[in-house]
């Protein structure tokens, strides 16, 4: 009688299939919205070379050197960035099945919230104009690894953060000759050379969009929710398409390759993550799990052993075949710390390194010496937990174990920026987010780097600031920080939608299942 009912039921339910995703159309609109006040915003507060045309356009003029400009400018950005992370979170809980409808759901949103950061000034960094510099190094006939931007003329004009000007790149072989391509064809036109950066990392993103999915299932992990955990989400789509980093073909490749390993077409997958590498060596971790995929399930140290070695030297010997081709060896090596900042506060090996140097400062002792042994301690201790996934655990869970082993690197780092949390957010998603403290931990980090991300880095035009040169830029970041920080705890506890997402674990978080 209870099959005869379901039958029954199911006969009259023509619009089943349409109800796994309710009404999509409204957060994919408020994502749209968001993404083109980011837009906006960044016409006034994005990063523009010095040597620009754009410097001259009239609007931008209005937006970056009127008071009222600028600060419609931070209120768009802010607002902006919120709203994405607001249609993102809602897209999810519209979906009561994770199916194939979820799955367009979601390229739809990848669409609408990603393409009107194609055409934005670069936000939240300026990376892409150490880019720029670096393949105009090439072009002139310099070491990019010997040298860094300042042994060029007017290098100053290319809009590079100064910490690049002495700085070796710590690039490898594939992204120097994407670089020196796209110096070369547009003649160093800086928009231009945006432009075709960003096709470079969309073919990151579409190789996530391909391989996420693909990953999923090998785990028995829902491919249509961990598409939507990693590429709708607003750190992938900000920190790929607005920042322009090189992070997106870098994990693409990665991802791409640990797929064809993991269904035993290892040289092709072997070739992708060293194609992988050869863009920013960080994945070079990958190897030695790619080596254990190789070995197999049941293998023996002996055979391990040889598979590890069979893997380094397949992936050295193509490395060292591509920096034969470009003449410069594997002088990356040298520059590997070259980016960014020692530390950072939010970083808990950084908050530590603080804590200790300030103590000892006050009396009167090297406190900044010992915090670096700190931050020593936290790279150790990142080596001793990669050893450990690399040499204890169970073979099924050997993608889970090189996620792990991949977080270590990041979270035991002094310095964490948003786009290393990007590298493992597709990682964890493939190899399972459970729909408990798991994923409200990744909606309170997602949500933490975008109100940071929307303060850190903003250009307000020098000529704003008038005695004090940081009062206008202190101002604009406050502004923009203050914003987003309260759009964002907003969504945490007022929101009638949003805070259950953020709820206690004895409240419902969710009213669908999570197939």
């Amino acid at each position: 009688m209870r099959t005869t009912a379901s039958a029954a039921a199911s006969r009259t339910a023509p619009t089943a299939a349409v109800a796994e995703v309710d009404n999509a159309r409204s957060p994919l609109i408020a994502g749209f919205i968001g993404s083109m006040f980011m837009a906006v915003g960044s016409l006034g507060v994005g990063w523009l070379a010095p040597v620009s045309e754009l410097r001259r356009v009239p609007l931008f003029i209005w937006m970056r050197t009127e008071a009222v400009g600028v600060a419609l400018s931070i209120i768009l950005l802010a607002v902006g960035g919120m709203l994405l992370v607001r249609a993102w979170l809602r897209l999810g809980q519209r979906v009561r099945v994770w199916g194939a409808q979820a799955h367009k759901a979601t390229l739809q949103a990848m669409v609408a919230w990603g393409l009107p950061m194609m055409f934005s000034v670069p936000l939240f960094s300026r990376d892409v104009y150490a880019y720029i510099g670096q393949g105009r190094l090439m072009v002139e006939g310099f070491n990019p690894y010997e040298n860094g931007i300042s042994a060029l003329s007017n290098y100053f004009q290319l809009g590079a953060d100064k910490m690049w000007t002495e700085a070796p790149v710590p690039y490898g072989q594939l992204f120097l000759w994407i670089e020196q391509f796209v110096v070369w064809a547009t003649q160093v036109h800086p928009e231009a050379s945006i432009m075709l950066f960003r096709l470079a990392a969309l073919i990151g993103i579409v190789l996530c969009v391909v391989y996420v999915p693909k990953l999923a299932e090998l785990h028995g992990v829902n491919p249509h929710r961990a598409l939507w955990l990693t590429a709708a989400n607003p750190l992938f789509l900000t920190n790929f398409i607005a920042s322009v980093h090189n992070d997106a073909l870098m994990i693409g490749l990665a991802l791409a390759g640990l797929y064809y390993c993991a269904t035993r077409r290892v040289i092709l997958g072997l070739v992708l993550v060293t194609l992988s590498i050869a863009v920013k060596p960080i994945t070079i971790v990958f190897l030695p799990f790619i080596g254990l995929l190789w070995a197999g399930k049941n293998a023996g140290w002996p055979r391990k052993i040889l598979f590890w070695g069979l893997t380094a030297g397949f992936s050295l010997a193509l490395l060292y075949a591509m920096s034969l081709v470009n003449g410069f060896g594997f002088g990356w090596i040298n520059g590997l710390s070259a980016p960014g900042s020692i530390w950072i506060w939010y970083a808990p090996v950084g908050l530590l390194g603080l804590i200790v140097a300030s103590i000892f400062n006050a009396f009167g002792l090297d406190g900044w010496g010992l915090a670096k042994w700190v931050y020593d301690a936290g790279k150790l201790l990142a080596v001793g937990v990669i050893a450990w996934q690399i040499f204890r655990g169970d073979h099924d869970r050997l993608i889970r174990r090189l996620t792990l082993a991949f977080a270590a690197v990041v979270l035991l780092a002094p310095m964490i920026q948003s786009w290393y949390i990007v590298w493992l957010i597709p990682l964890f998603a493939v190899t399972g987010i459970r729909d408990d403290w798991q994923v409200k931990a990744l909606y309170f980090v997602v949500s933490f780097f975008m109100v940071y991300a929307i303060s850190d880095q903003l250009e307000v035009f020098p000529y704003l600031q008038t005695a004090d040169l940081g009062l206008a830029l202190a101002l604009a970041r406050n502004a923009a920080a203050i914003i987003a920080l309260l759009f964002g705890l907003y969504l945490i506890f007022l929101d009638p939608r949003t805070k259950l997402l953020f709820a206690k674990s004895d409240e419902p978080v969710t009213t669908r299942p999570v197939i």
